[in-house]
């Protein structure tokens, strides 16, 4: 499996480096991309070097080689990710402004009709946000925000990201075991009344 993998200059480096080493332990070939301020947030973030980053990838690009494989739909792959995505990448992704191999390469995964995941990482969302998502949407996207699950009780920030991680991992339809999947958890079976009561604040 050929997987591409963009790392913008959002917060939250630790989870595309996550998913570098998450997906090569999988077997998969990344083919990688920093943005400029990418390389910036990677070094604020994390013990990573840039040069170590890129060491996870079975490919690496600059920014700026539009004349990558990547950069071509006759190139063949099996979906891209960009994690963290920047809310500036989003909206370049949005309107088809190719002015970088991230947004090219994002480009081509939509025109191809491949897996296209947008890890979006901003809060709180304007509206401006909010249509740009919604539009990507419907063009077929992915957008998922690295939200936490508090039912698997995570006990550590590496908890966290690897569930966000593995959930990324769950859109390319890649079969790991890198979190633990949601169970029933009903106390009393299907007619406690108890989990109704909590919702309406009755208890």
């Amino acid at each position: 499996m050929r997987v591409v993998v963009a790392i913008t200059g959002a917060t939250g480096a630790a989870l595309g480096i996550r998913l570098l080493e998450a997906l090569g332990q999988l077997g998969v070939e990344t083919h990688l991309v920093l943005s400029d301020w990418a390389r910036a947030t990677i070094k604020i973030e994390t013990d990573f070097t840039v040069e170590q980053v890129r060491a996870l990838a079975s490919h690496t690009y600059s920014v700026g080689d539009l004349a990558a494989g990547i950069s071509s739909g006759s190139f063949r792959t099996d979906g891209m990710v960009v994690c963290p995505c920047s809310m500036k990448t989003l909206s370049a992704i949005r309107i088809g402004f190719s002015d970088n191999l991230i947004t090219r390469a994002a480009d081509v995964t939509l025109k191809e009709r491949r897996k296209l995941v947008l890890v979006a990482r901003e809060a709180p969302l304007s509206e401006i946000h909010l249509e740009n998502m919604h539009h990507l949407a419907r063009a077929g996207a992915v957008i998922f925000p690295p939200t936490i699950a508090y039912y698997g009780r995570p006990g550590s920030v590496g908890e966290v990201t690897d569930y966000i991680v593995g959930r990324v991992i769950d859109q390319l339809g890649i079969e790991h075991s890198l979190i633990d999947r949601w169970k029933d958890h009903r106390p009393g079976g299907d007619d406690d009344p108890a989990p109704l009561a909590v919702v309406r604040g009755t208890k």
